[in-house]
């Protein structure tokens, strides 16, 4: 009876051990995951920028007398509508946000710019000889009989800073590569300095005169670009982008030689620009994508 107990029991053993055995190799040890961070667009950012812009302010000038308000009609040769060129460098910086959704990006993102855009440019209203004198006018008689008369004006105008408020949308080309276009409002200071300039009586007997004064006006419109963004490491990444600017019409100020001529002029522009600027964002950590 013994010699059966202890052969139950040694079979058992071996039984269990099998078992066990077979429970080890049906389940084979396997390695903890290890997380892979995925480059993530999601988040707030901070950036700066640099870049140079050319513009182009189409200006009118009409000519009225100061003193009776009536409207100046030039005679023939006289400068009275132009364009000119307003190029310089620009500086500043932007922050915003965005949402990834698979490959596409959305997001927001606003902007201030300092601005060395300037450009000027020359208008006339060409002097006229009338027996009893005049500026441009038949009827003025406030020149010596005989005179000649002239006025110049030039003008200068200088986009002195400018800002953003857009949209962005965009697709990935790889995990770390967005091409995006943005669009919305744009703001910005346009100052304007009007130098004039006029001639009493016939030279070298007569009078110059002259007078400078500026005007400066906040303007808003609209903006629309393209750009494309890097990603450097995990939270820098680098941009390069542009932008079309439209400030729209607006009256750039009003400059007299009065009281010495009652002559006035009233200057409007159309402000339109072209932005390229490259730059530089830091991503703030926002949630992390992990895949196994």
């Amino acid at each position: 009876m013994k010699r059966i107990v202890i052969g139950m029991a040694a079979a058992m053993a071996l039984f269990a051990t099998g078992a066990l055995a077979a429970d080890i190799a049906a389940r084979p040890y396997v390695k903890a995951p290890i997380v892979d961070p995925v480059w993530s667009w999601t988040g707030w950012y901070v950036g700066g920028n640099a870049g140079y812009s050319w513009g182009r302010s189409r200006t009118d000038v009409n000519y009225f007398s100061s003193a009776t308000g009536a409207p100046i009609a030039p005679p023939a040769g006289s400068i009275t509508s132009g364009s000119f060129d307003m190029n310089g460098a620009i500086a500043g910086g932007q922050a915003g946000y965005n949402w990834q959704n698979a490959n596409w990006v959305y997001g927001i993102e606003g902007d201030l710019q300092w601005s060395g855009e300037r450009g000027s440019r020359g208008y006339s209203c060409v002097g006229t000889v009338f027996p009893a004198g005049g500026v441009c006018l038949p009827g003025l008689t406030f020149l010596p009989a005989g005179g000649l008369a002239g006025t110049t004006l030039t003008v200068d105008q200088h986009l002195q800073w400018f800002g953003t408020v857009r949209g962005r949308v965009g697709i990935l080309a790889t995990p770390k590569v967005l091409f995006y276009g943005t669009g919305g409002l744009a703001f910005g200071e346009i100052k304007t300095t009007g130098s004039m300039g006029g001639f009493i009586g016939t030279p070298p007997l007569g009078a110059p005169i002259a007078s400078i004064a500026s005007t400066s006006t906040t303007r808003v419109g609209w903006t629309a670009g393209v750009g494309v963004e890097g990603k450097i490491t995990r939270n820098w990444s680098a941009k390069l982008e542009y932008l079309y600017m439209d400030l729209g019409r607006y009256n750039a100020g009003t400059f007299t030689l009065a009281p010495a001529l009652p002559i006035s002029a009233s200057v409007s522009s159309h402000f339109t620009d072209h932005i390229l600027r490259v730059g530089f964002n830091y991503q703030f950590d926002g949630p992390i994508v992990a895949k196994y």
